[in-house]
């Protein structure tokens, strides 16, 4: 079972819908469910609840080919909009732990997830809020 923030796949999918006819890639990663009160899930389970903009760091990553938007070995899943309809993961798709894939016409129906062996898992939307995070 994977489990998301219906917040964070609202958020999602209107980047996909923004972006079209473009596809768009975005690092997405967890929260643990002790840190998300609104849930009844075991402590340890690990819970989608942010992302990480696409377009961070881009001209370091373009002239360097190093990513500064993503911090390191942070984020469990990505996700990948395919505005061509195909709701399954592609050989272009860029594989992670969990993979979110989702078509037009960028609805929660029009969404799946998948492990990086390409077998569809089943999901789950929490109305759940993560932790408030600050800079210090």
């Amino acid at each position: 079972m994977i489990y998301a923030t219906r917040g964070l796949i609202d958020t999602l999918l209107r980047m996909a819908e923004e972006a079209g006819p473009d596809s768009v890639t975005i690092s997405v990663a967890v929260t643990q469910a002790s840190e998300l009160p609104e849930t009844d899930l075991p402590p340890e389970t690990p819970v989608f609840t942010h992302f990480y903009m696409p377009s961070a760091g881009g001209s370091v990553n373009a002239v360097f080919g190093v990513d500064l938007g993503t911090p390191v070995g942070q984020t469990q899943g990505r996700f990948v909009s395919h505005p061509d309809g195909n709701l399954s993961l592609t050989k272009e798709d860029d594989l992670h732990e969990v993979v979110f894939v989702a078509v037009p016409p960028w609805e929660e129906a029009s969404l799946a997830a998948f492990d990086r062996r390409g077998d569809q898992q089943e999901l789950e939307l929490l109305d759940a809020e993560p932790p408030e995070e600050v800079l210090e």
